[in-house]
C-alpha cells in the first residue's frame, strides 16, 4: 500500500502521524473524562506500529533529553528555594510520598514477579508519572542481561505505562476529590476551613482603599482639573500626596495644559499643575474610581491617554531592603511604577499594604521603562521580556547533563549511573534555579517550554509507541490480569496513606494536604478535582513545591526501582 510504504520509507512522517491523532484523541471527554495526551499518543504509536516501521536514529533520545531539561529548568527555582524556610516541610512530605511510592511498587513487583521493565512501567503509569518510562528504558539498557531479555523488558515499559495510566488519573481524582474531605470531617467541614483560610490570605477589599486585588490591572484615566479644590495652581507633589491622605497611592503621569495644548511627560514633584489642565493619573484601578470631585471630572482622553507602558517580572532578591509593599511603596524609585501581581511559589497573592516580601517572590510591575528599570535594581533581577530562547544555553545545558549522567560507580555486578536522562534533570534544575537568581541570560520563554516539554515528551512516546507496536499485543496477553490490579494497589495505597499523614502527621490545613497529595503524585487532574470540590484555588499552596520535589524524585525512584528489581 502506497501510504504505509511512504511511512516506512520517512518514519518522522510516522511520528507527526503520531502525534497528531494522538493529541486529537487526548481532547476526546467521556462523561468529563479523557485518557490525556500521553496515553492517546502511546496508543496511537502502538496502532502505527502494527505496519512494522523502523523509526531509527537519536529522535527518541533527543527530545526526551530536552523534556527533560526544561522540566528541571521549569521547576529549578521552586525546587531549590523549598529547601529552605516554610517550605521543607513539604518537601519533606513530597519525599514520604515519594518513597511510599516506590516501596509500594517494589512490593508489588515482588509479589506479582515483575520483571524490571514491567515493574517500572507499573510505577510509572500508576503515579501518572511519564518520565519514568524514559529513565526506566535507559537504565534497563545498562543491566547485565542477554540482548533478547533487555528488548523484552524495554517493551514491556510501555505496555505496564498504558495498562496503569488511566486509573492512576482516575483513581487519583476519586481519593483526593471524594474519599481525602471525607476523612478530614466530611465536605462541607473542609470547604468551611478552607474558605476562612482563604480569607486570611487574600483579606477582600472591601471599603478598604489601601487593599487591591492583585489579579486587576493598573488604569490610566484622564481628568480635567477644574475640580472644587483646583482653583489655583497646586504641585504634582501636593497632588499625589492630597490623594496619599484617603489612602489611595495615585501618580500623576502626563499633563496637557490648558489653552495652547503643550505636554508634559518628564513629570517631577515640583511639576505645577494649573487649573483646567488635562491631567493623566495613573493607579490601581479601584483606588481611581473613587471619589475625585475635588480635583476633576474625567473625560475619554484618547489622545492623551497615549502613553507607552512597560511591564515587567521582578524577582525578588534577598538584598531587598523593604520588607512590605508598603515600605516599598515609599521609596522614591517606585514614583509610576505599581504592582500588577505578586506571585509566590507560583501561586497568587493579594499585596495589601501589610504584606510581606520575601526573596523569590515575583512581582509583575508596570509603569514607564526607565522607573522599571530603577525599581527593578532595587528590588531584586528583572526578567527580560523576549520571545527569543537562549539556546547556546539550553545546548551546552544538556550537553553538560549527558556528561554528568555518564559518571558511573559500581556496585557489584551492576553499574549505576544518572544516565543521560537523569543528567539531562540535573542540569536543568541547576540552571533554572541560577536563571531566577540572575535572569540577565538563558531566557526560555513560557511558549517555547510548553512546545519543549509538550513536544519533547510527546515525541518521545511517540517513537516508543511505534517502536514496541509489534511486539504490544504478545506483551499485553501475557502481563494483561496482573499488571492492572497491580497498578491499582500502587495507585490507591500510597495516596491513602498520604493522605492521613498529611492530615494527622504533618497537620497541614485539610485543603493544602490535598493540594500536597496531588502535587507529589503529580497528577494535575487530582488537583482539579480538588479545587472544584472546594471551590477555591487554596489547595494550589500545597502543590508546587511537591510537584517540583516528586517531579525530579520519581524520575531518580523510577531507575533505583529497576536496579532493585533486576
Amino acid at each position: 500500500m502506497w501510504f504505509v510504504e511512504t511511512l516506512r520509507h520517512t518514519p518522522a512522517l510516522a511520528v507527526f502521524l503520531t502525534i497528531g491523532l494522538g493529541f486529537l484523541l487526548g481532547k476526546v471527554k467521556f462523561k468529563g473524562i479523557a485518557l490525556g495526551t500521553v496515553t492517546s499518543v502511546l496508543i496511537v504509536g502502538v496502532l502505527v506500529g502494527q505496519m512494522n516501521i523502523d523509526v531509527g536514529g537519536p529522535l527518541k533520545t533527543v527530545s526526551f533529553l530536552l523534556f527533560l531539561f526544561c522540566i528541571g529548568y521549569s521547576v529549578g527555582p521552586q525546587f531549590f528555594r523549598s529547601l529552605r524556610g516554610d517550605g521543607l516541610k513539604q518537601v519533606l512530605f513530597a519525599v514520604v510520598v515519594c518513597v511510599l511510592i516506590l516501596a509500594t511498587s517494589l512490593g508489588v513487583a515482588y509479589w506479582f514477579g515483575l520483571n524490571p521493565g514491567q515493574a517500572a512501567g507499573m510505577m510509572a503509569g500508576a503515579s501518572t508519572a511519564s518520565p519514568v518510562v524514559g529513565a526506566a528504558e535507559d537504565t534497563v539498557s545498562t543491566l547485565p542481561a542477554s540482548a533478547s531479555a533487555i528488548k523484552d523488558m524495554v517493551n514491556a515499559i510501555p505496555v505496564c505505562y498504558a495498562m496503569t495510566y488511566v486509573f492512576g488519573t482516575l483513581g487519583a481524582v476519586w481519593l483526593l476529590g471524594y474519599v481525602g474531605p471525607a476523612m478530614m470531617g466530611g465536605i462541607d467541614k473542609v470547604k468551611a476551613m478552607t474558605h476562612e483560610l482563604e480569607k486570611k490570605m487574600s483579606p477582600s477589599a472591601g471599603n478598604d482603599p489601601a487593599s487591591f486585588n492583585a489579579a486587576r490591572p493598573v488604569a490610566f484615566r484622564a481628568f480635567v482639573a477644574d475640580g472644587k479644590e483646583m482653583n489655583e495652581a497646586k504641585s504634582v507633589a501636593e497632588i499625589e500626596k492630597k490623594f496619599l491622605n484617603e489612602n489611595r497611592r495615585i501618580t500623576v503621569e502626563r499633563i496637557e495644559r490648558s489653552g495652547n495644548s503643550e505636554r508634559i511627560d518628564n513629570i517631577t514633584p515640583d511639576t505645577v499643575i494649573n487649573p483646567s489642565d488635562i491631567v493623566v493619573l495613573a493607579g490601581r484601578r479601584e483606588m481611581i474610581v473613587a471619589d475625585n470631585d475635588w480635583f476633576g471630572h474625567e473625560v475619554p482622553g484618547v489622545d492623551i491617554l497615549n502613553i507607552k507602558m512597560q511591564d515587567v517580572n521582578v524577582t525578588v532578591s534577598k538584598h531587598c531592603r523593604q520588607k512590605t509593599i508598603r515600605e516599598l511603596f515609599d521609596q522614591p524609585w517606585m514614583d509610576s511604577v505599581d504592582i500588577k501581581t505578586l506571585k509566590r511559589n507560583e501561586v497568587p497573592m493579594n499585596p495589601i499594604e501589610q504584606t510581606e516580601l520575601r526573596p523569590g517572590d515575583i512581582l509583575e510591575l508596570v509603569g514607564p521603562k526607565k522607573n522599571l528599570n530603577l525599581a527593578a535594581k532595587e528590588i531584586g533581577y528583572a526578567d527580560p521580556a523576549t520571545l527569543a530562547t537562549d539556546f547556546v544555553f539550553v545546548g551546552l545545558g544538556v550537553l553538560l547533563g549527558g556528561l554528568l549522567g555518564a559518571l558511573a560507580i559500581k556496585i557489584g555486578n551492576v553499574s549505576v549511573s544518572l544516565g543521560a536522562s537523569g543528567g539531562a534533570l540535573v542540569s536543568g534544575l541547576i540552571l533554572g534555579w541560577l536563571r531566577e537568581k540572575h535572569p540577565t541570560y538563558g531566557a526560555i520563554p513560557k511558549a517555547s517550554l510548553w512546545v519543549f516539554n509538550n513536544l519533547g515528551l510527546n515525541m518521545y512516546i511517540a517513537v516508543i509507541g511505534i517502536a514496541s507496536g509489534p511486539s504490544f499485543v504478545s506483551s499485553f496477553s501475557e502481563v494483561g490480569p496482573k499488571i492492572f490490579v497491580a497498578g491499582i494497589i500502587v495507585t490507591l495505597v500510597p495516596l491513602f496513606l498520604a493522605m492521613l499523614i498529611g492530615h494527622k502527621l504533618f497537620k497541614f490545613h485539610p485543603a493544602v494536604t490535598l493540594g500536597c497529595c496531588a502535587g507529589a503524585r503529580k497528577t494535575t487532574a487530582g488537583l482539579g478535582a480538588v479545587q472544584e470540590r472546594l471551590g477555591s484555588t487554596v489547595p494550589a499552596l500545597g502543590y508546587t513545591i511537591t510537584y517540583a520535589v516528586s517531579n525530579t524524585l520519581l524520575i531518580i525512584f523510577g531507575i533505583v526501582l529497576v536496579l532493585l528489581t533486576a
